[in-house]
């Protein structure tokens, strides 16, 4: 199995996320990086694209961690690495064809992942990652919209780093 790299669009989150959807795949969107004496911003990665039965939620992952894989039937995640960088990797179950690219500080964008595909996350480096993720259906404890697999289960997609 190979994996490709995820597939760089240059869309508004919105025709992103139809993209997303209608191709079943992962896609990266850039974002342009806002800069001035005063700091910097990351503005406007949402537009059109939410949903008001979605969920916003913020999560850190410390080095050495990976979370993987998992999978939704109904929410589409979006994936924004704020601080430090994850190795993000998806993988489509019905052919095999498994995607991966690293996000955050040094690579500002956002990651939309549409169901079915497995997903999951490698803190990339010696400090701890944050994912800032909209989810496009709320979390339900009573049924949750997920399964779960261990790191390790889908053959030739490696988590650790590539030495090149």
């Amino acid at each position: 199995m190979s994996t490709e790299p995820i597939p760089v669009v240059k869309l508004s989150p919105k025709e992103a996320l139809e993209m997303a959807e209608a191709e079943k795949q992962p896609v990266f969107v850039p974002t342009p990086v806002y800069t001035d004496d005063r700091g910097w911003s990351l503005m406007n990665m949402l537009t059109g694209a939410l949903r008001p039965e979605g969920q916003v939620n913020f999560s850190v992952q410390y080095p050495g961690v990976v979370k993987a894989w998992h999978r939704h039937a109904l929410q589409t995640d979006f994936w924004i690495c704020l601080q430090g960088h994850l190795k993000v990797g998806v993988h489509r179950e019905e052919d095999g064809r498994s995607w991966m690219g690293v996000i955050g500080e040094k690579r500002a964008g956002m990651v939309v992942i549409p169901p079915p595909l497995w997903h999951g996350a490698a803190t990339v480096g010696p400090t701890s990652a944050g994912l800032l993720y909209f989810v496009t259906k709320a979390y339900d404890a009573s049924s949750p919209d997920e399964e779960r697999r261990g790191p390790g289960d889908i053959p030739g997609f490696s988590w650790g780093v590539e030495h090149r």
